[in-house]
């Protein structure tokens, strides 16, 4: 028998919203397109570059990559991005094209809805939720590019990054868009917290989270209170851009954080949206001072923090760092297939991070 079409229309789609069937929803877009305009119930699927190549070459499951990843066989998976209207087929270099390539290969049943966001929306706007504005033509994304949270990865795998934070701080103001998205500043461990400008510059937050050291990795941000005695700081002139070496500043941002530690201080680690180098600096904590593999470390933070999505050349800064601490995650160590998941811890001392106390 021929395998089922993997393409849904429009009109399909719509009668399972009016039944409430429980279909799992994913926008495939750039995080800001999601954030301009989505269907209702869809999630957005947020990446950074590093899990998008060992998706790509598959050494990582596209189930590990799902935000409900669990018991797939029994719902329909309806992925979209914004106008694909016939099969990318298995070797299409597009994010959709990729995912539905890899779940279908999996046994899950995936599907691709026909013309895309535009043309569901134009047909069914009541089941459309809108957000912020569109981003204007000058920033759509081309053909050859794929956008995962907003970063940018050329279709081989290049380095095609800008600097997206500034074009993401709406996520630093609690945007309804966005799901499952904890306040702000959120707290990694007793003493550490991770947060974005606004909270750098907000005392009644410093205060009640004890906050006096403040790392700032961000190059022109303002050290807002460092006249008044009351906080410490240390800024890293870093921008989010791929050309930039933030692997360098690591062991003194690492040096910062335990001093505030040894202090009995709470710290911010801040940059301007806090979802790349703030979160970048918080990752190469928590693998040098707990021994965790790149793996634990990424993963602790991103359920702490779901929007999380450092660029693609400081990931690959913090797999360097791991091969310098001598680090491997047990599933490398163990696993045939030498598969990493982001989405399920493999180290049992994980569970024990929110204990930590200050020693």
């Amino acid at each position: 028998m021929a395998a089922e079409p993997p393409g849904k229309s429009s009109g399909w789609l719509h009668a399972e919203l009016e039944s409430g069937s429980g279909l799992f929803l994913l926008d495939c877009r750039p995080h800001e397109r999601y954030q301009a305009g989505h269907i209702e119930s869809a999630l957005s699927l947020s990446l950074p570059g590093l899990l998008l190549r060992r998706l790509r070459t598959g050494t990582l499951s596209a189930r590990s990559v799902l935000p409900t990843p669990r018991r797939l066989e029994e719902r329909e998976l309806l992925l979209y991005d914004e106008n694909t209207r016939e099969d990318p087929g298995p070797a299409s270099t597009s994010v959709l094209g990729l995912l539905l390539a890899k779940l279908r290969e999996d046994g899950c049943p995936a599907y691709y809805l026909r013309g895309g966001y535009s043309k569901f929306q134009r047909e069914y706007p009541e089941h459309c939720e809108a957000g912020i504005e569109s981003p204007s033509p000058t920033d759509s994304t081309p053909e050859c590019v794929l956008g995962l949270g907003g970063l940018r990865i050329s279709s081989e795998g290049s380095d095609g990054e800008s600097d997206r934070e500034p074009s993401s701080a709406t996520e630093s103001d609690g945007s309804p868009a966005l799901s499952n998205q904890s306040t702000f500043p959120v707290q990694i461990l007793p003493y550490l917290y991770l947060g974005c400008a606004k909270d750098s510059a907000n005392l009644d937050v410093l205060a009640k989270y004890n906050i006096k050291y403040i790392l700032n990795v961000t190059p022109n941000l303002p050290n807002t209170f460092e006249n008044n005695g009351e906080f410490k700081y240390k800024q890293i002139p870093i921008s989010d851009h791929w050309s930039q070496n933030l692997s360098q500043f690591f062991p003194e941002a690492i040096s910062f954080i335990e001093e505030a530690r040894s202090n009995k201080c709470g710290i911010l680690v801040h940059c301007l949206a806090g979802i790349s180098r703030s979160v970048t600096v918080t990752v190469a904590y928590l693998m040098q001072k707990l021994n965790l593999s790149l793996n634990d470390a990424y993963d602790f933070v991103k359920r702490k923090k779901s929007n999380i999505s450092p660029n693609f050349n400081f990931m690959g800064q913090l797999l360097d760092f791991e091969r310098t601490l001598g680090l491997k995650s047990p599933c490398e160590i163990h696993s045939p297939t030498n598969q990493l998941y982001f989405t399920t811890p493999t180290n049992n001392n994980l569970f024990q991070l929110d204990s930590l106390e200050f020693t």
